[in-house]
């Protein structure tokens, strides 16, 4: 009877070992098992968290219908979502939760360019390959090295686009430019527009700059509204953009407001109200595009959220398709692997044919949309 009792503790000893043996090996990173683990950081909270949350909403979106479908290889996907407040020092310290804590296999973000900046080399050097939809400061993917891919168009492809468009589309000869000095986004478009407007045949009148914190601009819009340019342009974010407007508007300056991407929100109206109607934008898509993916996504979107998707929605939406194809093409979640079956890929996505040049930087078109008040209208489209 004794012996029996041994035997049979031995044998649920040796189960019992096979079972963690078995256990542990299935969550060796999250190579194996049936999830794969794939990072978001963004600001979820601060002064630009509408970009972040709409970045995330997609990215769910994306996520539910990948599943929807089996997932990935027959995997589940599973997206862990970090706030970086457009911080670059929490950005570190978010890509170092998904990476050494969540074992993520990829990452998608960041949102801003400063974050992005911040732990571009670190995704190289841990072989995570990092996918921004948003960043469009143009030496990210440079300096992040082989692992860093971004899905948007460049800071200076705005500049550069912007300038063509004002100088030949809408015929001005003169413009002034207002930025922020301290934040690298809103510095390279400016440079960018200066340089291209000048070799279009334009004149810079004003070339002004404000610091990150100001609230008040009446002095650079003073200035300014002496020099009386035909264009003014405004390379920074909603929340700004909205208060130099109505600034430059009780100051009863009349020129066409023109800027980039950093418009896009919900938000641009109700700070700038009136003040912004009728400024125009670069922007990465336009929700009332009639091309079929657009429309499938908006609908998708609005479904699922009850209100229309900006521009962030889009971008997120399309990173999470393109990492999702090239994790499904790599046919595991190898770093080098997955890396190599992104630079490969083509998509038609809701903000457009996307693919890779040999910095791994989209290659796209863009939008020229119109501020209507809380809606825009589509203006142009500029293709790559």
């Amino acid at each position: 009877m004794k012996k029996k009792v041994l035997l049979c503790v031995l044998a649920v000893a040796v189960a019992a070992t096979t079972m963690v043996g078995c256990k542990k090996n299935g969550t060796t990173g999250s190579a194996e098992g049936d999830v794969i683990k794939i990072g978001m950081f963004g600001p979820l909270s601060g002064p630009v968290a509408t970009y972040g949350l709409s970045v995330k909403e997609a990215v769910q979106l994306a996520e539910k219908e990948v599943n929807a479908k089996g997932g990935i290889n027959g995997k589940k996907v599973q997206v862990i979502f970090e706030d970086d407040q457009a911080n670059p020092n929490q950005a570190v310290n978010a890509f170092n939760k998904l990476v050494d804590s969540e074992k993520v296999s990829a990452i998608i973000g960041g949102v801003t360019s400063g974050a992005t900046a911040a732990v571009a080399q670190k995704a190289t050097q841990r072989k995570i390959p990092m996918l921004t939809p948003t960043a469009t400061e143009p030496s990210i993917t440079k300096v992040g090295g082989e692992y860093v891919f971004r899905s948007c168009y460049l800071d200076s492809f705005q500049g550069i686009s912007m300038a063509k468009y004002a100088a030949n589309d809408l015929g001005k000869k003169t413009a002034a430019v207002l930025y922020n000095v301290g934040d690298d986004y809103s510095k390279g478009i400016a440079e960018s527009f200066k340089k291209e407007f000048e070799a279009q045949g334009g004149k810079v009148v004003e070339y002004m700059s404000y610091n990150k914190d100001d609230k008040d601009f009446n002095a650079q819009l003073t200035k300014i509204k002496g020099s009386n340019p035909e264009v003014l342009m405004l390379p920074d974010y909603y929340n700004v953009v909205g208060v130099i407007a109505k600034q430059a508007k009780s100051l009863g300056i009349t020129s066409q407001l023109i800027g980039v991407d950093g418009w896009d929100s919900s938000d641009l109206y109700k700070i700038g109200g009136d003040s912004v109607k009728g400024g125009q934008f670069i922007n990465h898509y336009f929700q009332g595009d009639t091309a079929e993916q657009v429309k499938s996504f908006v609908d998708a979107y609005s479904k699922e959220y009850n209100k229309k998707p900006d521009a962030l929605a889009a971008l997120g939406y399309d990173a999470a398709k393109l990492m999702f194809k090239a994790l499904e093409d790599a046919k595991t979640t190898d770093g080098a692997k997955v890396r190599d079956a992104l630079a490969k890929l083509t998509l038609d996505g809701a903000t457009g044919k996307i693919s890779f040049d040999s910095d791994r930087n989209a290659v796209k078109g863009a939008s020229i949309l119109k501020v209507e008040g809380e809606n825009y209208s589509l203006v142009k489209k500029i293709n790559p």
